[in-house]
């Protein structure tokens, strides 16, 4: 019986001592991992639950490190989410690895969850659009906030804002050519045009501006802003447009101002400048700065419709390093209304995170506003090279390694990190 109690004592101790070696919880973000699109929904959970996180930038993809807790291996483990439990022996050699000048590789705190808001019409579901996909997908709280909420000033609320798929500039999406007979074309100009009436807008251009020139004020106050497809250019040619009617009268009742063009002010956009208005109703397009032509021209097909991301040094440009964190450095194009950004009309100071070189375009682009940051996306879907009206919506569990969803994500937990500035 004493031997039998020894050997237990001994056995306790062992186990006892394990435990206070394996002291984190590394969720590797290489090829490795089972789901990459789970796992920042485990680094935002432990994040709600007041638990400091280190993301490993470009160490094994963007790696996450984890207090070793018994909630968080559970958590883990129901989410299906690749992990290892690591001695501090392990942990300490791979910060040292990572704090090697010579290597490129940083260790960025992640202290808070953001507070997440979507702009998106009360009547669209999570599958229409790639962010409320994603985020329910990875199980990220938002809250989804419309025109009204924003011209009554909720925006101050929120770390974190995305822009549904919206045609900030008042034209409907440009669908009046192939649309405007169709009954749910029909509706959502009854809709906007009462939600702009009673908001004490004279029109839905009017009110889109006024919620345009809002989100602009989040961001000069510190926000952080996020959009995709139309989403991007329609919002910057609407700030530029702030005191210019270029909407033709199928839109508004009146007709554009003939010098629409030339009274455009650049210096209150975001990332484009001197592109040329497309104020044609009949055309499916807003201006010359998407490349989504060069799609329809044939001249890139979905086989060679790639997209890659630039490598930034880690230690300096910290920032576009998180942005940019992916297992791969090549991804699959998709289109959208806005694909992608013909690069003659982005400004100077703007700083390109993937481009098409071939087709001299950039997909992923991201700036500094005042006191915040944005960042813009072109395309629809990443999983849905063409994604038409109608399509069914996609499904991730078949897609949970995205490269292209993953650079989504990495704006989720952007705002989390202790503040960062480009250094120069």
């Amino acid at each position: 019986m004493k031997i039998l109690s020894k050997v237990k004592l001994i056995l306790f101790f062992i186990f006892f001592s394990q435990q206070l070696l394996a002291s984190q919880i590394l969720i590797p973000m290489d090829d490795s991992q089972k789901n990459h699109l789970k796992a920042y929904g485990i680094a935002y959970w432990t994040l709600e639950n007041q638990v400091t996180i280190e993301w490993l930038l470009n160490y094994r993809g963007g790696s996450f490190l984890l207090p070793h807790l018994q909630s968080i291996e559970e958590e883990l483990l129901l989410r299906n989410v690749s992990y290892q439990v690591l001695a501090d022996g392990q942990v300490n050699q791979i910060k040292a690895q990572i704090n090697d000048p010579e290597v490129n590789m940083e260790v960025v705190q992640l202290e808070k969850a953001p507070k997440i808001a979507v702009y998106t019409p009360p009547n669209k579901l999570p599958w229409d659009d790639a962010v409320t996909l994603v985020l329910e997908y990875a199980e990220i709280k938002y809250d989804k906030i419309y025109d009204s909420a924003i011209v009554n000033g909720i925006l101050p609320k929120y770390d974190w804002l995305h822009l549904h798929h919206e045609d900030f500039t008042g034209q409907y999406g440009k669908f009046y050519g192939s649309a405007r007979m169709q009954s749910w074309y029909q509706q959502e100009v009854a809709r906007t045009e009462a939600s702009a009436a009673k908001l004490g807008y004279a029109n839905t251009a009017a009110l889109k501006r006024a919620v345009a020139v809002n989100i602009r004020n989040f961001v000069i106050g510190g926000g952080f802003l996020f959009t995709m497809c139309s989403g991007t250019d329609s919002f910057d040619i609407a700030l530029a447009a702030e005191h210019v009617d270029i909407q033709e009268a199928v839109f508004d009742g009146t007709p554009s101002d003939p010098k629409a063009q030339e009274k455009l002010d650049f210096n209150s956009t975001f990332a484009f400048q001197n592109f040329h208005l497309i104020k044609d109703p009949m055309v499916y397009e807003y201006s010359d700065i998407d490349g989504t032509e060069l799609r329809n021209q044939r001249l890139i097909t979905e086989k060679n419709d790639q997209f890659t991301l630039f490598d930034f040094s880690a230690k300096w440009d910290v920032v576009p390093t998180m942005l940019t964190q992916c297992h791969v450095d090549v991804i699959n194009g998709f289109m959208g209304q806005t694909t992608d950004f013909h690069r003659e009309f982005i400004k100077p100071n703007v700083l390109i995170l993937g481009e098409n070189k071939a087709a001299n375009t950039a997909r992923y682009v991201h700036g500094e506003y005042g006191q915040g940051t944005w960042t813009f996306y072109g395309g629809h879907d990443p999983e849905d090279y063409q994604h038409l009206v109608g399509d069914p919506p996609t499904d991730l569990n078949l897609h949970p390694n995205s490269p292209g969803y993953r650079l989504i994500l990495n704006n989720i937990l952007f705002p989390a990190a202790k503040k960062q500035k480009r250094k120069t």
